[in-house]
């Protein structure tokens, strides 16, 4: 059984995508993706066409949502697991619009902590990296940390995943 909020964090390619997939699928028959990616170039279009041919071939139901996760959040019922992937793109997606990303943040958070459905969220780990260069991606960086930390005390469950390895920083893995 999972707690009302997971996080699953990680860094690039470090498998926690797929760990996270596989406690949704333990969790619930009905599974709802919440795909946060957005195609801005030829590659990530292939991408994004690959994971959603995958996602249909093992049942999941889709929700695009780039930006407003609130409504697909409030509609996931109870017999139903979440899978938000991923809060990365998610606050990247934000930062890049120019939209108020506390505001954003806040929104996101009280969608998950009023969710009928377990929900797991995946994020990328930032804070093991150098500090960027830039000042966007200084910004991008402490921002996703915050974002991480506060979902990481919202959440019940929270797992660091490297190498395909997962290490429970917070609560008991189902």
């Amino acid at each position: 059984m999972l707690p009302s909020l997971t996080l699953v964090l990680g860094g690039a390619a470090s498998g926690k995508s797929g760990f996270a997939e596989g406690l949704v699928r333990r969790a619930s028959d009905r599974r709802l993706y919440l795909a946060t990616a957005e195609a801005h170039d030829d590659e990530m279009r292939a991408q994004i066409a690959r994971h959603r041919q995958a996602r249909a071939r093992d049942g999941w139901d889709t929700v695009e949502a780039p930006m407003d996760l609130g409504p697909a959040l409030a509609n996931a019922g109870a017999e139903q697991a979440v899978l938000l992937d991923c809060a990365t793109l998610w606050l990247s997606n934000h930062m890049l619009a120019g939209t108020t990303v506390a505001k954003a943040e806040a929104n996101l958070l009280h969608a998950l902590a009023t969710c009928a459905a377990p929900v797991v969220v995946v994020s990328n780990e930032v804070g093991l990296s150098v500090v960027p260069e830039n000042a966007l991606a200084r910004r991008f960086q402490r921002a996703q940390g915050a974002l991480n930390q506060r979902l990481a005390q919202q959440a019940g469950l929270v797992v660091f995943v490297a190498a395909g390895l997962p290490m429970t920083l917070k609560g008991t893995l189902p």
